[in-house]
């Protein structure tokens, strides 16, 4: 897949550009495989006496997982967001522990989100609400982004994220958010500044009324902007200005309203690359698209 010189492939090439382990070691919670150690951490976890980058790392007691990522921020590892994610080591698996999600990077841990498609009927044909990033952002600031989109709390499902997200960053109330309905689930994996991102995104679709429009009430985002979905296509496939992982969200739905022709082949690359990954997204395990 590589050589593909497709320019919508280029984004699922980016987003799962890790290689396992690529010079990382392994780590468990109680002896279950669950992420790999970014090897920033082998000292420090080794000086601990939870292993080495030799053999692996296991932490024999999962339920100080959170405070060890609360260490780890206090030493300089990594700065906390100050919200806490369960640990799995799977889709659908038992949850094992709690950290704080700017730590999951650092021990290649799975991170859930929610990314949700605001979009528009018009006479004009079909719209896209869009979302420029606040330039304090810590991750991609001032990239393009859904109306809705962000991460799955610890305690949440991916529905309950979703309406927490959507009340947050588009003042869009329970009832309208109920509406939205889930078309699938992405995943990959790739290396970032932060460490080895392993996310799964479920992905959903609202469709909003004509008179909708949406309010940041978290401070997140810069502005909105309503677009033609034919301009988002255009934007996805010349440009890098979509904050990587919404690329991915944007090829799924111009799969579905039929933009690239899902039974093209470049449209049967896409979609399964969006259905598998491009790259192993876990120890010894392939997930798949819902």
């Amino acid at each position: 897949m590589s050589s593909d010189p497709s320019p919508f492939m280029r984004h699922l090439q980016h987003c799962n550009s890790a290689t396992l382990q690529g010079g990382r070691a392994p780590f468990s919670l109680a002896g279950t495989p669950a992420g790999w150690i970014t090897p920033a951490l082998f000292d420090r976890l080794e000086n601990a006496g939870l292993g080495s980058r030799a053999q692996g790392f296991d932490l024999p007691h999962p339920d100080r997982l959170e405070a060890l990522g609360e260490t780890l921020a206090t030493e300089g590892y990594y700065k906390s967001h100050h919200e806490v994610f369960d640990v799995m080591p799977d889709l659908g698996e038992p949850v094992l522990g709690r950290i704080d999600r700017g730590a999951l990077p650092l021990f290649g841990l799975v991170a859930v989100g929610v990314h949700m498609n605001g979009l528009v009927r018009t006479p004009r044909g079909l719209h896209l609400w869009v979302g420029r990033r606040a330039a304090n952002k810590r991750l991609d600031p001032s990239k393009l982004d859904h109306l809705v989109a962000g991460g799955m709390p610890a305690g949440h499902t991916p529905f309950e994220a979703l309406t927490k997200e959507a009340a947050e960053e588009a003042s869009i109330g329970p009832e309208l958010a109920a509406q939205a309905t889930q078309t699938g689930r992405i995943v990959y994996a790739l290396n970032r500044e932060e460490g080895l991102r392993r996310d799964i995104l479920y992905c959903y679709d609202l469709y909003l009324p004509e008179s909708f429009t949406p309010a940041a009430a978290d401070g997140e985002v810069e502005s909105f902007a309503l677009i033609a979905l034919e301009e988002a296509f255009r934007i996805v496939r010349d440009t890098d200005d979509f904050k990587f992982n919404v690329n991915l969200v944007l090829i799924d739905l111009f799969l579905r309203q039929g933009l690239i022709d899902p039974s093209s082949p470049e449209g049967r690359m896409l979609r399964a690359g969006l259905d598998k990954g491009l790259s192993p997204a876990s120890p010894g395990r392939t997930l798949a698209r819902a």
